[in-house]
């Protein structure tokens, strides 16, 4: 299974994850645009890491909070978060294209991921702001229950999904991720490669109510924010290969 994690995160003098060595170790970076993270030194030199471990790039847009790390929900007009979408996805598909690299998908970060998976209307509002910047670009959203439903709204925009699974995020009944704020949402090391064991040999996960959730996912999002977390995608890698 595919690894993806997100980075590019840092900007100015604030640095945030181990970038250069979760590179080594991952197939897709979600590399943030600037409205969370990111500024334009730190988009150069993560897509020139990415270039050097021959990792995919896709784009990792947000709302425009970054002093909320784009994590509150914003209330835009259809046009607003489109042309907002527009803006971060040229911006690093311009850095990228100076390096010689190419995108190859947009995964949205933190509110903007949760309400696109939450509001049919934002899920829309997003995939027409993908098909009308580049069709070919994939748009990579969470595995769940209702993937079905994503994929027929997809097709009707043209344009196609990958679905991704949480290593370290305890799931609901419903096939979602539990809220962050809530107790056991953010899984243990040896809860996380557990799930990752059981997701790749079973293709499935325990949920919150302990009951057996099917997940038909095409990569797996595992994070660098520091020394420990790297050290577990490096076990993640091996579970995901055998």
């Amino acid at each position: 299974m595919l690894l993806n994690c997100d980075l590019g995160e840092s900007f100015g003098s604030w640095t945030m994850g181990e970038d250069e060595l979760a590179m080594a170790h991952i197939d897709l970076a979600n590399i943030a645009c600037g409205f969370h993270g990111g500024d334009p030194l730190v988009m150069q030199r993560t897509l020139a890491l990415a270039k050097q471990h021959g990792v995919h790039i896709g784009a990792h847009p947000s709302y425009p909070d970054r002093q909320g790390f784009g994590r509150r929900s914003m209330v835009l007009s259809p046009t607003e978060l489109i042309a907002d979408l527009h803006y971060q996805i040229a911006a690093l598909a311009g850095m990228a294209k100076v390096q010689g690299l190419q995108l190859e998908y947009v995964k949205p970060h933190g509110a903007l991921y949760n309400d696109m998976m939450a509001k049919e209307q934002v899920f829309v509002c997003v995939l027409q702001a993908v098909a009308q910047y580049d069709p070919s670009l994939k748009l990579m959203i969470l595995a769940g229950n209702n993937s079905e439903t994503y994929r027929q709204l997809a097709e009707k925009q043209g344009v196609s999904l990958l679905f991704e699974a949480f290593a370290d995020r305890r799931y609901t009944d419903a096939g979602t991720l539990m809220p962050r704020n809530q107790a056991g949402s953010v899984l243990t090391k040896t809860e996380m490669l557990e799930q990752v064991q059981q997701l790749v040999s079973d293709g499935t996960v325990q949920t919150d109510g302990g009951n057996t959730l099917a997940l038909k996912a095409d990569t797996l999002c595992v994070h660098g924010d520091n020394l420990e977390a790297v050290d577990a995608i490096i076990e993640i890698r091996a579970l995901c290969v055998r």
